[in-house]
């Protein structure tokens, strides 16, 4: 199945496409370098390549090279191989949004620009959807808390009422 453009296409399917290759690694949304190069459509090596003449554009907090012991985590998640695992000779650079950001300036294409812009785009509806279901679960267990405690009201009531009929 071909899938359009970046930037034709519409503001759901680029979440949920991002979300889909967007991994929480040290507590950052990361995406992964072959994950990228797919989207940007060049081969991986060029985006290393890249990011290897342009180091000062990527401090810590925009990338960084995942360890054996994350990889191995990531690698368990996925229950068979897929050709972006199969081979790697070489870590995978962990880009965050920032990261990914930089990237359109050093790849300097059209097709880069137009997926970065896609993917900010996309990172920040997913800060959307987490700040909404913050509030939205917290109101949730609120009412279950509310609704269990008057449960428990209501059958300590009742106990308290056959406790009193038996003594009588």
């Amino acid at each position: 199945m071909a899938t359009a453009p970046w930037h034709t296409m519409k503001s759901e399917t680029d979440v949920t496409r991002v979300e889909s290759i967007t991994y929480l690694i040290r507590g950052e949304r990361v995406m992964l370098d072959h994950d990228l190069a797919e989207l940007y459509q060049i081969p991986t090596k060029r985006i290393k390549e890249q990011v290897k003449r342009n180091l000062k554009r990527f401090p810590k907090d925009f990338m960084f090279v995942l360890s054996e012991q994350e990889l191995t985590n990531l690698r368990s998640q996925f229950a068979t191989s897929s050709s972006g695992w199969g081979g790697n000779r070489v870590s995978p650079f962990a880009f965050t949004e920032q990261g990914i950001a930089m990237l359109s300036s050093v790849l300097k294409s059209e097709r880069a620009i137009s997926v970065n812009i896609a993917i900010m785009r996309a990172f920040v509806q997913m800060r959307r959807l987490v700040t909404s279901n913050k509030e939205s679960p917290t109101n949730e267990l609120s009412d279950l808390v509310r609704g269990a405690n008057n449960t428990k009201f209501w059958i300590r009531s009742r106990i308290e009422n056959r406790r009193k009929f038996r003594v009588s």
